[in-house]
């Protein structure tokens, strides 16, 4: 969801301090020629590249082998982390077995959004006195780095609950006095900063500002955040805005299911109608190992490593695919459930049986079962030939929101009963040709489960039903201390930051 043509370019923000809010320790870069903060913010083209950084840490989602896909993909009851071995990618592996420490929690995860935040902030204090720009442009980027500072927050109380608010850049002096708030807090800044960003921000793009957020995407957004607060009533609201008054008809907002489930995963089919938000790659970044996962490379990162080891293709039948790391691999009870469901050949490839029947070569990784993440697996046809490494290049962006998640939001937010979510659950079935089923709340988890697999949807939904200790309990779920994550331990140290309950 970056791409006003961002093309990674860190001026300004990354330059003037690489600071990540709660954090003991920043980077201090000389300038070198480069842009300084008492220096910058002259021009609306500077706040531009400003803005620029702080849709940076999107990336987040799919760049960079720690990402939140291959992080919550690995927690759910449809993957395994997959790998090479028990210990390759060790966090993802503890996180998939429940034997995470904060030792072991990378220190990314809270620190990427909290860089985001920290830029927001700064933008958001600095816009005001830029000379010679327009108010109607600085309304508008000030909208959009609410729209970020929001989105950042919401991953970060779900992730770890217990964080900071901090509203206002950090400085040597006050750089270790944050303290975490209670979680209610955090809500009702996300809430603040979407209400106040919606009626400023545009329904629609110009196709060179794409990745950029609408009108449309904060209030799927905020939707979102109402249902995890159980403020169903207000996600409604939202919701229906962005889905239309005819589930499976255009929206109002410009939205609509794609006619095909499988164009959805074609790398070149950025930005379609059903994408709300979305999450950015380019394979003409020449990203490479020296600076992969640092911010700068605008490969996507997910597709490498839901990839087969060594794979050889034997006959022209079989997919011609590059060989990836064989994470996120699916379980045996996701092939199952998913087995008889039209989107299956979409969303999960099956090498084993590829393999058996002499078509194809590859070598298993760790806990393979043979079923693939289908939805990202890398294609030979995607591979990129530029610079760089092309294991590192790939340029298929991932959904952060998308229409058929929002449908079923929707039906969940107004009880699982009802007209409205009987149509959008049919809505979504009858894009894949599959009969209707009386709506209810299972109803709809099911069609989630489905639906959404392999895009980082599950474990989320599992903890916000209460479903996580019960279905997860056998990979070593403890309720009451796995619902959330432990803070990385760099964090605790030298700060006012306490680790969350019943992690060391």
């Amino acid at each position: 969801m970056r791409t006003i043509k961002i093309n990674y370019i860190l001026t300004a923000v990354i330059s003037i301090i690489t600071l990540a809010a709660c954090k003991k320790s920043f980077v201090d870069i000389q300038p070198e020629g480069q842009f300084v903060e008492e220096t910058f913010y002259k021009d609306k083209d500077q706040a531009y590249w400003a803005l620029v950084g702080v849709y940076d840490p999107l990336r987040k989602n799919s760049g960079g082998f720690e990402n939140m896909l291959a992080l919550l993909n690995s927690g759910s009851d449809d993957h395994y982390c997959g790998g090479g071995n028990a210990t390759d990618g060790n966090q993802l592996q503890t996180f998939s077995t429940y034997t995470i420490t904060s030792n072991l929690m990378a220190p990314s995860y809270w620190n990427d959004p909290y860089q985001g935040i920290y830029r927001a902030n700064n933008l958001l204090l600095k816009m005001p006195a830029i000379p010679a720009m327009d108010d109607t442009l600085k309304n508008r980027y000030a909208a959009e780095a609410k729209a970020l500072r929001a989105f950042y927050y919401f991953n970060l109380v779900r992730m770890f609950k217990n964080i900071p608010l901090v509203l206002e850049p950090l400085t040597l002096k006050t750089l270790h006095d944050p303290e975490q708030v209670k979680p209610e807090q955090i809500y009702a800044q996300i809430e603040k900063d979407l209400t106040e960003a919606i009626p400023v921000l545009p329904v629609k793009v110009a196709t060179s500002e794409s990745g950029r957020f609408t009108k449309g995407a904060a209030m799927a957004l905020l939707g979102k955040v109402y249902l995890y607060e159980n403020k169903n009533t207000l996600a409604v609201q939202q919701l229906v805005e962005v889905n239309g008054p005819t589930p499976g008809a255009a929206s109002p907002l410009g939205y609509r299911l794609l006619g095909k489930f499988d164009s959805l995963w074609i790398p070149a089919n950025k930005f379609n109608a059903e994408s709300i938000l979305e999450e950015t790659h380019s394979a003409g970044g020449n990203s490479d190992w020296g600076f992969w996962g640092s911010g700068k490379d605008e490969g996507n990162t997910a597709n490498v490593q839901a990839g087969p080891r060594s794979y050889e293709r034997l006959d022209n039948s079989a997919p011609d695919l590059a060989s990836g790391w064989s994470f996120m691999v699916f379980t045996q009870n996701f092939y199952d459930f998913i087995k008889n469901d039209p989107r299956k050949d979409a969303t999960l490839m099956d090498l084993k049986v590829l393999q058996t029947q002499g078509h194809i070569k590859y070598v298993s990784g760790y806990l393979n079962t043979g079923y693939f993440l289908n939805k990202f697996l890398p294609r030979k046809d995607d591979v990129s030939k530029g610079a760089g490494a092309s294991e590192l290049n790939y340029r298929q962006d991932t959904y952060i929101i998308r229409l058929a998640d929002t449908y079923l939001m929707e039906a969940e937010a107004l009880g699982g009963t009802g007209a409205r979510a009987q149509a959008l659950l049919d809505a979504v079935r009858d894009r894949v040709g599959l009969p209707h089923v009386p709506v209810t709340i299972d109803a709809i988890k099911n069609e989630r489960r489905a639906e959404l697999a392999g895009e980082g949807h599950r474990w989320f939904d599992l903890v916000r039903w209460g479903d996580a200790p019960t279905v997860l309990g056998g990979r070593g779920f403890v309720k009451g201390k796995h619902e959330i994550f432990p803070i990385p331990f760099t964090e605790t140290q030298g700060t006012k930051i306490k680790q969350n309950p019943l992690y060391n």
